[in-house]
């Protein structure tokens, strides 16, 4: 029986508040919020784990902030308020998306790029990583990134299409491994689960900081970083600093 590595879980995510409002961090605002958007679970990142979730800590992070979030919304919009007016093209992105993939021709199946995916993820950012190992990496998924303008879809319906939902499932998973790689080979240290074996210690005094990843219209990444909250909200309980990973 084949035995491969998989995700467990993802720890980075939409950032967001303890309220599950969602973030659009600028350089002068790093908590500057995109009002009436909000997330939770799994794709959110409230930044309670921080770089080392611990065991059954994700059970309590839905509990508590999809109630938090929930509480937040029922104060953001109130019953029988009408929506807000819609710009005439609010939803053609989505659409050209869709039409995109639908109508692909390409020579090469959404399982192929996929494929390509996993090996370069699992050669390239498994759970020890190196210097020369993730710069090749950033490469390579790039290139497997870039072969999407080459996907084919053979299934052309707009009932029950897998074909089209494989599709688009691939470039949200592409999505994620190219903001993975590109933060990882950024990051010059050791920090709970990125274990970098050219630096091996944690530098809080450079890395202290949560990486965003930003995508252009291209695909091309462009990170920025915003700074770790270094303080509680009550003066009941003191700020927790850092450890290091013993196990």
């Amino acid at each position: 029986i084949p035995v491969l590595p998989t995700v467990h879980y993802n720890m980075g995510g939409i950032p967001t508040d303890y309220h599950g409002q969602v973030l659009r961090p600028t350089p002068n605002r790093p908590d500057a919020e995109a009002q009436g958007l909000m997330a939770i679970g799994e794709c959110a990142s409230a930044s309670v784990h921080g770089a080392n979730r611990l065991g059954t800590n994700s059970l309590l992070d839905l509990v508590v902030f999809g109630r938090a979030a929930a509480i937040k919304a029922s104060k953001t919009v109130r019953p029988g308020t009408p929506l807000k007016p819609l710009a005439a093209d609010s939803a053609d992105f989505a659409i050209d998306r869709l039409d995109r993939l639908r109508h692909a021709s390409g020579g090469t199946r959404t399982s192929e790029i996929r494929l390509a995916m996993q090996r370069t993820m699992q050669d390239n950012a498994a759970v020890f990583r190196t210097s020369e190992v993730l710069s090749e990496g950033v490469k390579k998924i790039d290139e497997v990134t870039a072969g999407v303008t080459d996907i084919q879809i053979s299934d052309r319906s707009m009932i029950w299409n897998s074909d089209l939902v494989e599709a688009l499932e691939l470039e949200n998973l592409l999505a994620c491994a190219q903001a993975t790689m590109h933060s990882a080979e950024a990051r010059k240290e050791s920090r709970g689960a990125h274990a970098h074996e050219d630096f091996p210690d944690r530098d809080d005094e450079n890395w202290m900081k949560h990486t965003l990843a930003w995508f252009d219209k291209g695909g091309k990444v462009t990170l920025t970083y915003r700074p770790v909250h270094a303080w509680t909200m009550t003066a009941e309980v003191d700020y927790i600093e850092p450890k290091a990973r013993v196990y």
